[in-house]
Formats: C-alpha cells, sequence, structure tokens
C-alpha cells in the first residue's frame, strides 16, 4: 500500500510541470475568451435594447445562435469548417474566437438584464439634469449595473474555464490536452484526469473568491 502510495506520489510530481502548464494556458485562454465576451457582449446588449427592428435583429440572431448550439458545434465549425471556404485559423486563434462569441452571448444577457434593473426613475432624473441618453448610460446607470451583473458574470468566467477542455478536441494546449499527453505515456487515466478536475475546481473556488470580494467593494460603494 505505500508502495502504491509513493508510486502516486511521484506519478503526480512529474505530471505537475506539464499540467501546471497547461493550467497556465487554460487561465489565459479563459481570460481572453472574457475580454473578448465582454468586447461582444455590451455592444449586443445595447443592440438588443434598441428601438429600432434593424439594429435589434442581428443581435437576437447572434444570442439565440450561439445560446442554441453547443459550443463544440461551433468550435469545429470555426477550425474545421471555415478553412473550405478560404478562411483559417490557428488552434489558439480558433478557440479563443468560439469562446469569446459563446460567451459574449451570456454575457449580453446578463448586461442587458442588470441595465433593465435600473428604475427607469434613474433615467428620468438623469434627463431633467440635462444629460444625454448616453451620458446617463455611462455615468448613472452603468455603474448600477455592474453591482447586479457582477454575479452572473462571474459565472460566465467559471464557466469559461472549464469550457477551455473542449478546445482540447483541436489540438490546442491547455489543462486537458495537457493531462491526455501525460496519460498517454503514463496510461494511469484515473489519477491524473482526478488531478485535473481538483484543478480545474481550484480555479474555480478562486475567481468564487474574487467575485465575492467584487461584491462586497461594489456594496460598500454604493452604500457611500
Amino acid at each position: 500500500m505505500e508502495l502504491e502510495f509513493a508510486e502516486l506520489l511521484q506519478l503526480l510530481k512529474d505530471a505537475a510541470p506539464v499540467m501546471l502548464t497547461g493550467t497556465m494556458y487554460t487561465l489565459l485562454f479563459a481570460v481572453a475568451a472574457m475580454v473578448g465576451g465582454l468586447a461582444i457582449g455590451f455592444p449586443t446588449a445595447v443592440m438588443r435594447m434598441s428601438e429600432w427592428a434593424v439594429v435589434r435583429w442581428p443581435a437576437n440572431v447572434y444570442v439565440s445562435a450561439m445560446r442554441g448550439t453547443p459550443l463544440l458545434v461551433q468550435l469545429f465549425v470555426i477550425y474545421y469548417g471555415l478553412p473550405s471556404i478560404g478562411i483559417e485559423f490557428t488552434p489558439v486563434t480558433a478557440g479563443v474566437l468560439a469562446l469569446s462569441l459563446n460567451a459574449g452571448a451570456y454575457l449580453s444577457e446578463s448586461i442587458r438584464g442588470a441595465i433593465l434593473s435600473i428604475g427607469q426613475g434613474q433615467w428620468r432624473a438623469a434627463y431633467s439634469l440635462g444629460l444625454g441618453h448616453w451620458q446617463t448610460l455611462y455615468h448613472i446607470v452603468l455603474p448600477q449595473a455592474l453591482r447586479v451583473a457582477v454575479p452572473s458574470m462571474s459565472n460566465t468566467l467559471i464557466s469559461l474555464i472549464k469550457d477551455t477542455s473542449l478546445v482540447s478536441v483541436i489540438t490546442m494546449t491547455e489543462l486537458m490536452l495537457a493531462t491526455k499527453e501525460v496519460i498517454a505515456a503514463t496510461f494511469r487515466p484515473l489519477p491524473l484526469y482526478i488531478a485535473a478536475a481538483c484543478i480545474y475546481w481550484v480555479l474555480s473556488l478562486a475567481f468564487e473568491h474574487l467575485q465575492r470580494v467584487a461584491e462586497r467593494r461594489l456594496n460598500r460603494a454604493h452604500v457611500r
């Protein structure tokens, strides 16, 4: 029993450099996709609230398509499908693009819901003070909406960390692909998959903690 435990520790020790490198790439991809998702999600949310149907329609179709199809299919379309019409991406670019587009749809709904949660009285009060629509949105509504949106946006980031495991199917190096490479060399799948699951869990717990810190600070700022 002691020998088996010692072998397990040695296995994890040998696998650690490769898996930790994969973890670093997982974090980088998740953060890059979150930034890309926010860059897509905010204008999409604004477009979906537009009074003009010609502006709302493309945003509605985009959100419906991204939420209504699996991320894995979206990855295959971007990485394997688009080259057939002359559009090619590296695995990293394809992975970050697919994750950003997928996250952008969900983030747009989080942002839209947060903005709509701010009462119309806030808008009317700002207009009465001479502020325009965009000034009201930027200076009055968004700071309050951010406090409402933080929990759902944090959930999206945590989901992105886990969703990066899917990009291993397009040979993008991250934690899951790194784990598979170690398993192929050691033929010890169970402890290594458990170790990978624990790493994903620890990352999620870390971002859950950051979410709570952000919520407390925003709440204190709101009270002041």
